[in-house]
């Protein structure tokens, strides 16, 4: 009779700080930010979805915490009573909660309690293989932890923490690992290849190692042998309106973390997107094809590139011709990842009218990355970025790469860059124009700036001002159009060469600076022309600029 009197305390207990985590208003949330700001373009006003006060506890649906149990059927019910309603909030109190996907319908906002803690089951074959899209292709995947197709007013908020059990589904190099860590992956399982890779299973060895062993038109059904191979992103909205994601932490994704595809009037803030250091394609945020939205107060710290623009890929982006466009993208900071702020390659759809203030980096592998190749096509132009912080850059603070992947077996003699040749312009020429680059700050780096075009269309039109950068090496220009350095200081650890110029015209150096340079400018490439160099403080002469002789009449000291 104790036990019993025990029990009914308890739940009692618990049905009270339930009811304690359940709104009693309705959920209006806070309008768009960006209302005040001076943008550098037309931005239409941003459409913030807004929910009834009605509630629909996940308890009350079935759901049980802390359990082996799945509350798979219980959320996605609530879910789905709550959208049948008239829509409201469907409530996730604190506590520790299994669950396979999460299907969100239109009206809904899922409400994570302080504590809530949501698990993606490691039982992989609750996910179903469907018809979705992939690194910005069509293609079929597994089913999304959590996903959303042609909604309309819908959000996920609150304090709460999604997991996507990611290391069910990766495949792990060894190199990446601690010895120990390396052998908690073998004694779990899966499948060792050659002692340098690990695979959770046998069909994500195949489908990674022996892509020739896959059938050559894949459909639903025969693909079902290998579905542990075709990882999907842990988020992922494809054409929904008014989406909001809000003070979550969306963690240890399958693949891609969070992913709105051609989805428009999007709204993310406060979010903690975290993923191992060393995920395969790990990303944080892959913003596809979005029209209208802003990125705010968000935190990344992944195993890829981590603020991620995109809008398909090749032939299949080109003919979906949605490119991401009017967003606003301000206040975040990433702690680890491949890029800070990344621009491809996946842009076959175009990319422009973005703006991007007060970002900072902290040891990622690039800073500000743009990057793309012959093949893809598309238009990425009109970006602005603006109060820029970074420290300890691997590699390049700032880098645009058109030739991405691709190899050379030729160089420059003077700059020693590489010597591209040039192919024919059509829909799959890639281009990259108009950006414009202010108050950029850098403590360390093992390059400041790298621009690699291609010779049929360099990067054209690109403006730094106001920038301070610390790195080992200096800048390097191959393929580029009207490139413009204005109040720009150098400060090398290395000594070497502050500017390498090869193959590219019209470039401006106007109140540029450099401390710890050996020699200031190395100028080479049969087609370089217009390049004007004004030296702050410092009257340049013949020595200082080192210039392949067949272009020495192009070069101009303006002090």
């Amino acid at each position: 009779m104790k036990k019993q009197f025990l029990y009914l305390t308890g739940s009692l207990l618990m049905s009270m700080l339930v009811a304690c985590q359940c709104p009693t208003t309705e959920t209006k949330q806070e309008p768009s930010s960006i209302a005040g700001m001076n943008l550098p373009f037309e931005m239409p006003e941003i459409q913030v979805p807004t929910f009834k006060a009605d509630t629909f506890n996940i308890v009350d649906f079935g759901a049980v915490p802390n359990d082996h149990s799945l509350s798979t059927v219980a959320i996605n019910s609530a879910i789905k009573k709550c959208s049948e309603s008239g829509g409201g909030v469907v409530l996730v109190p604190a506590g520790l909660w299994i669950t396979g996907p999460i299907y969100m319908q239109s009206n809904v906002n899922l409400h994570t309690a302080n504590g809530a803690y949501i698990q993606f089951t490691a039982d992989l074959n609750q996910y179903k293989l469907i018809d979705s899209f992939f690194e910005g292709l069509s293609e079929i995947r597994c089913e999304s932890p959590i996903m959303g197709r042609d909604l309309e007013n819908v959000a996920i908020t609150g304090q709460g923490i999604f997991d996507g059990d990611g290391s069910k589904w990766r495949q792990i190099k060894k190199e990446k690992l601690t010895a120990n860590q390396w052998k908690e992956f073998v004694n779990s399982g899966g499948v060792v290849v050659d002692d340098r890779k690990w695979y959770p299973s046998e069909a994500s060895m195949i489908g990674n190692e022996h892509k020739d062993q896959l059938p050559k038109e894949w459909t639903l059904e025969n693909m079902e042998p290998f579905k542990h191979y075709l990882r999907p992103v842990m988020v992922s909205f494809v054409n929904c309106k008014k989406l909001l994601l809000e003070g979550v932490t969306f963690q240890n994704s399958p693949a891609w973390n969070v992913n709105p595809l051609m989805c428009e009037h999007v709204t993310l803030r406060n979010l903690s997107i975290r993923n191992p250091w060393f995920s395969q394609n790990g990303d944080g945020l892959d913003l596809e094809s979005c029209r209208i939205g802003v990125i705010e107060n968000c935190s990344f710290d992944v195993g890829d590139d981590a603020i991620c623009i995109k809008s398909g890929k090749d032939e299949d982006g080109r003919e979906r011709g949605k490119p991401t466009e009017l967003f606003v993208i301000k206040d975040c900071v990433v702690y680890h990842g491949h890029g800070g702020f990344v621009l491809g390659s996946e842009m076959s759809g175009g990319v422009r009218n973005l703006y991007a203030k007060n970002l900072t980096f902290i040891g990622t592998d690039c800073g500000l990355r743009f990057k793309s190749t012959r093949g893809r096509g598309g238009v990425v132009e009109n970006i602005w970025m603006e109060d820029i912080r970074m420290s300890n850059i691997p590699t390049e603070a700032i880098r645009f790469n058109l030739f991405y992947a691709g190899k050379s077996p030729s160089e420059d003699p003077i700059t020693g860059d590489l010597i591209i040749e040039s192919a024919p312009v059509s829909e799959e020429t890639p281009a990259f124009r108009n950006m414009y680059f202010k108050n950029i700050y850098c403590d360390g780096a093992k390059q400041a700036v790298k621009i690699v075009g291609i010779p049929e269309m360099p990067v054209e039109n690109i403006q730094f001002e106001d920038m301070l950068i610390k790195a080992d090496k200096g800048i390097g220009i191959n393929y580029a159009s009207k490139i413009g350095f204005k109040n720009v200081a150098l400060h090398l650890d290395e000594g070497g060469v502050a500017a390498t110029l090869s193959n590219s015209q019209d470039m401006t150096f106007d109140a540029f600076e450099t401390t710890g340079a050996e020699q200031l400018f190395k100028i080479g490439g049969t087609t370089t022309k217009n390049v004007k160099l004004n030296m702050a403080g410092y009257t340049l002469n013949e020595k200082d600029v080192e210039v392949l002789p067949a272009i020495k009449d192009e070069v101009h000291l303006l002090n």
